[in-house]
């Protein structure tokens, strides 16, 4: 079934991450919003060949021509776009991903700062009891991070770690992004081909 999801982007290296999973919800028949932090977009122009402008429709304009796809199926919203959907738990239509999830991030959704869209929109998410799904990327974790992590875990978000296993035998990158990814969809329960469940082969 299609739902509306919200994938947020912040500073944390690990933009593949969101890159991947952005096209796999699209070829899946998913709405995607997109949430895009200043920072992530220092990141996007050393992690990856994607440069994206500085303005929400600029930024529509160049994710729309990278996943070839186009009107409501993929939506950018601004970070301080206070009238976008995900603002209000009355307008929020479905479940939240913040990947890559910067530290920082995480420690203003852990108090409620809500100071732009995505900290709001993951705000609204844990008031509204909707799924929340955050992909830390950082190494090593100090006591703060691991705080936030529990606070967080707490209040029913699910903390999911960017951190591929290696029982598949990846032979490339691209499928340890896969790993993290399929780990998001099973979550977000969408049915995923990019990753065997464990003890498949088994069978």
């Amino acid at each position: 079934m299609s739902q509306r999801i919200c994938v947020a982007i912040t500073g944390a290296s690990g933009s593949p991450y969101a890159l991947r999973l952005i096209q796999v919800l699209l070829a899946a028949g998913q709405n995607v919003d997109v949430i895009v932090s200043k920072a992530a977009q220092l990141v996007f122009a050393t992690e990856t060949d994607l440069n994206l402008p500085g303005n929400a429709r600029a930024q529509a304009d160049a994710l729309h021509q990278h996943f070839q796809v186009s009107g409501e199926q993929l939506r950018v919203f601004g970070r301080e776009d206070w009238m976008a959907p995900w603002a209000s738990g009355s307008g929020q239509p479905g479940p939240v991903v913040v990947v890559p999830c910067s530290t920082g991030t995480l420690s203003a959704i852990a108090t409620g700062a809500s100071n732009n869209l995505i900290e709001r929109a993951a705000d609204v998410a844990l008031k509204e009891r909707r799924k929340l799904i955050l992909v830390p990327r950082e190494t090593p974790y100090s006591e703060i991070h691991l705080q936030n992590m529990l606070t967080l875990t707490r209040m029913g978000a699910v903390v999911l770690p960017a951190s591929p296993g290696f029982y598949h035998k990846p032979q490339q990158i691209g499928d340890l992004i896969d790993f993290v990814v399929a780990r998001i969809l099973s979550q977000l329960g969408i049915e995923q081909t990019l990753m065997p469940a464990w003890g498949k082969d088994a069978e």
